[in-house]
């Protein structure tokens, strides 16, 4: 039977109405400023996506991982991405309000659930925005020749490199979300530029006899064993998972990472001038257009030089491909190109935490005086209080291991949101969509797949920090968030 507009069930289970959630987007006091179109969401969503991965990951996980597979882990990585997206898609179109996974698993699966679905989004962004605050600090070195953005203080390592640009990233945010899409446009184009050179010059290198063979044979590695290898090697018995058709599929959970974001597009619907429209296109433009250049990058990279010879190198990254060619003027380039990118993909990290924090708060499940907007439409207390969060963990932690984290988290997200298309096609028939995820519910369904297979293919350790961080929220949420939840009020 579908759900009255505005029905609420007892406890934690109680759910946010579509219409509820669009109404609160009009107080006065939260509203934030409608500045964008179908292009800046683009642009938001390259930007974040072309950063880390096309850099370094894809170089360092075809060493070591995948070998000349590594082409295909992008392939399934991709699908995956893109069964989500059309859900994603879908979902932002009918609730166009800030927040993303967690507003839409709030008006589908009830309170607890999104409070559980934000508190994973509060981890992905924010251990996301910190690696990639660190890496670019790295290629802030490479670029200008000296041992990167780190000096010792009182025998602690202090990365004022992270700190510089989260410091630049958190200014832009709070003056404004159009600013940084502007800014998130220059520096996107720069990279994109980049990545186009490598992929144009690297293709006059490639060697045929380097793509064999294209799965090699499995053998003891990066893999790993015992927590440290994937957990479905662990569940089948494997001894790791480096190479051959294990290897493979571990590369595709690992390069996943370079997809993360245009999830992100999603969170500023509330900020977009058609998000019905804009949305979808957004999202679904960004994926595509990273896809093709994420592939052709991966083909000409390990059709360049050897894998074998690539692991053997000191240093593992597209850089190491030209250099090993004798192209070594490309190394400076690459290193620009990696750090305009990484400059961009920190402010939407940055911009995607700040809008999920803003959504729980409006909502009450965290303090209500976070969610104020100031003169310019954007929430400048949150703005601030994330970039100094991650500015303190990414200048003093040393979080470079936990770029899993990221993958389990945001996998975590698809698959809630996925479900909840279903949910919501047969709660809410009635409600306008503005996108429709074709063959529902094969689709979503297909989608939930690809995602758990992908969580399964990350390591052991990751899903024993993972739980930790799941119990935590737990019990934040009955402290706190249970009892402030203005929902509940209003239910009273």
């Amino acid at each position: 039977m579908a759900q009255e507009p505005g029905t609420q069930t007892a406890n934690s289970r109680r759910v946010k109405s579509v219409e509820q959630s669009i109404a609160d987007t009009d107080e006065p006091d939260t509203r934030l400023r409608k500045d964008l179109n179908w292009w800046d969401l683009t642009v938001f969503g390259v930007s974040v996506v072309i950063g880390a991965g096309i850099f370094t990951i894809t170089a360092s996980t075809a060493a070591n991982i995948t070998g000349p597979a590594i082409s295909i882990s992008f392939v399934l990585a991709a699908i995956a991405c893109g069964l989500a997206a059309l859900c994603y898609a879908e979902f932002a179109s009918t609730v166009p309000v800030a927040g993303s996974a967690y507003t839409f698993s709030y008006a589908t699966f009830g309170e607890f659930v999104a409070w559980i679905i934000g508190w994973d989004l509060i981890l992905e962004f924010a251990v996301a925005a910190a690696v990639v605050a660190k890496g670019w600090s790295s290629y802030l070195g490479t670029v200008f020749g000296f041992a990167g953005g780190t000096t010792e203080i009182s025998g602690v390592q202090v990365d004022w490199g992270a700190l510089i640009i989260i410091a630049f990233v958190t200014l832009i945010l709070a003056l404004g979300t159009k600013l940084s899409a502007g800014v998130s446009l220059a520096i996107t184009a720069l990279k994109v530029a980049v990545v186009l050179l490598v992929i144009t010059v690297g293709a006059f290198y490639i060697k045929t006899e380097n793509f064999s063979p294209f799965v090699p044979a499995p053998e003891p590695g990066e893999g790993g064993s015992g927590a440290e290898q994937s957990l479905f090697s662990l569940l089948t018995g494997a001894e790791g998972s480096s190479y051959g058709w294990y290897g493979l599929l571990a590369g595709a959970s690992i390069v996943f990472f370079a997809f993360i974001g245009f999830d992100i597009v999603a969170t500023t619907a509330e900020e977009t001038k058609n998000p019905q429209r804009d949305v979808p296109r957004g999202i679904l433009a960004s994926l595509g257009i990273v896809t093709v250049l994420y592939v052709a990058v991966a083909v000409v990279l390990t059709g360049m030089v050897s894998y074998k010879e690539l692991r053997d190198a000191e240093t593992q990254n597209l850089a190491t491909a030209f250099s090993l060619n004798g192209v070594d003027w490309a190394a400076k380039v690459i290193s620009i190109g990696a750090l305009a990118g990484l400059t961009t993909v920190v402010i939407v990290l940055v911009l995607g935490q700040t809008r999920v924090l803003f959504a729980m708060s409006r909502d009450g499940l965290l303090p209500t005086q976070l969610a104020k907007t100031g003169g310019r439409g954007t929430p400048v207390r949150i703005t601030l209080i994330v970039g100094v969060v991650v500015a303190i963990t990414a200048t003093v932690f040393p979080i470079d291991k936990l770029e899993e984290m990221v993958n389990i988290g945001t996998l975590f997200a698809f698959v809630l949101v996925s479900a909840g298309v279903i949910v919501l096609r047969r709660n809410r028939p009635d409600l306008k969509r503005g996108f429709r995820t074709p063959f529902v519910p094969v689709l979503p369904i297909l989608a939930i797949i690809a995602c758990v297979w992908l969580m399964l293919n990350l390591t052991g350790l990751t899903w024993i920090r993972f739980g930790l961080w799941m119990a935590l929220g737990v019990v934040v949420y009955f402290v706190y968030g249970r009892r402030h939840s203005l929902l509940a009020q209003r239910a009273k």
